[in-house]
């Protein structure tokens, strides 16, 4: 019983340290929605802006997409352009994530 006050204490340490992370994970979920991704398919033709979290905000499609080309194309070229926003969101993310230290764990 002697240990439990030091126990109870790191276990408070480590509630802390946990809501320090939590704090700034949403944090970093605020930051990433205040930043645009603008992504490009088929030389500029289709053009997609997304938020720092991968929320499509936007498709923009040049008049000149509808000339000489199907509809199934003109698809091809939206989804590429939407891939192509959520890879780089989702890799934004991952850097930021590495910018959150990792907490060390008090011995129990």
């Amino acid at each position: 019983m002697a240990g439990l006050p030091e126990s109870m204490a790191d276990l408070q340490q480590l509630f802390q340290l946990s809501q320090q992370v939590q704090g700034r994970l949403q944090q970093l979920q605020s930051e990433l929605a205040g930043r645009t991704i603008e992504t490009t398919a088929g030389g500029g033709l289709v053009r997609v802006t997304a938020d720092g979290r991968g929320t499509i905000l936007g498709v923009t499609i040049d008049p000149g997409a509808f000339q000489e080309r199907d509809a199934e194309l003109l698809g091809d070229l939206v989804l590429a352009a939407i891939a192509e926003a959520q890879r780089r969101a989702a890799d934004l993310l991952q850097a930021e994530m590495r910018k959150v230290q990792p907490f060390p764990l008090p011995p129990l």
